[in-house]
């Protein structure tokens, strides 16, 4: 059955009342999209920054009469007569939609993420396959690929991998594909432990991977630790990943901009010797090794 979208451009201050005018109209969902190309950095701990000016899209059933819907939102939330737009959406297996725009992706030689079963580009290719589902990481964005070429680039042979705030799992299962003897996959988000799992049995993996929901429970030990999340938990965490590397383990963080790494190496230099390993996109990688005491 289609739905039908109505399309509007708002400020902050109206994000409110328009979501709860949406909502009481029938809305199924509502959607707040940038208006102005205005970046949204690491927020503060609790904090939900909007743009300063949206784009709005509230679905509504397929049965829904847009035009006389679209004039009353025009009223109640005193908007420009002509302001709203309305398209129709066709009913699609939503939750494979990403499919159509994610590939096989080669990360360095010989590393493959695949999605839902194509076939690598290379006879000698390492393939995982892949679904993110809900959780970040399926190797599309810079952070992720950067962490996958540097894991080819290493391979962990042998290794006991920490993977801190693992998302889909991609970092520890490819550490695995690349013979890594056990990785443990730890993170706050369940949807993230699901896909994890979910992720791990596709790949035969599940036998070497540890799936943990509280960082207490976590070992130490590590020869490699990898962290793909955010510079603020990053430099907090860096007393945590020092006690938990053994002497002369290897240390990769990621999700930081260029403008944050001095910030973050800093917190980790009286354990690891720490340096930039690459970058894209205003995105850095910080490589380390922990320090023999």
């Amino acid at each position: 059955m289609p739905f039908h979208e109505l399309l509007l451009e708002i400020t902050t201050a109206q994000v409110e009342a328009a979501e709860a005018a949406c909502f009481a109209a029938g809305a199924l969902s509502v959607t707040l999209a940038d208006a102005g190309d205005e970046p949204l950095l690491e927020p503060a701990p609790g904090a939900t920054p909007l743009w300063q000016r949206l784009h709005l899209a509230a679905l509504f059933p397929g049965g829904t009469e847009s035009a006389p819907l679209a004039a009353r939102l025009t009223e109640t939330l005193g908007l420009e007569p002509g302001s709203i737009r309305s398209r129709q959406i066709e009913d699609r297996i939503w939750e494979r939609e990403w499919l159509r725009d994610f590939r096989p992706m080669r990360f360095g030689q010989r590393l493959w993420v695949c999605p839902g079963g194509q076939p690598a580009g290379a006879p000698d290719a390492l393939v995982l396959e892949l679904d993110p589902g809900l959780a970040f990481g399926s190797g599309t964005h810079a952070t992720t690929a950067l962490c996958l070429e540097w894991l080819d680039r290493h391979p962990p042979v042998g290794l006991q991998v920490l993977d801190y705030g693992c998302g889909s799992g991609i970092l520890a299962l490819a550490s695995l594909r690349l013979g890594a003897a056990a990785a443990w996959a730890f993170d706050i988000d369940p949807q993230a432990l699901i896909a994890t799992r979910d992720n791990a049995e596709r790949n035969d993996l599940l036998a070497r991977l540890h799936i943990v929901a509280a960082a207490d429970r976590l070992p130490g030990g590590f020869d490699l630790v990898l962290a793909n999340i955010l510079a603020g938990p990053l430099i907090g965490l860096a007393p945590e990943f020092a006690a938990r590397c053994r002497p002369g383990a290897a240390l990769l963080l990621a999700g930081l901009l260029d403008s944050q790494a001095k910030e973050v190496a800093a917190a980790y230099r009286p354990w690891f010797d720490i340096a930039p390993e690459g970058g894209r996109e205003d995105w850095t990688v910080l490589a380390g090794i922990r320090r023999r005491e």
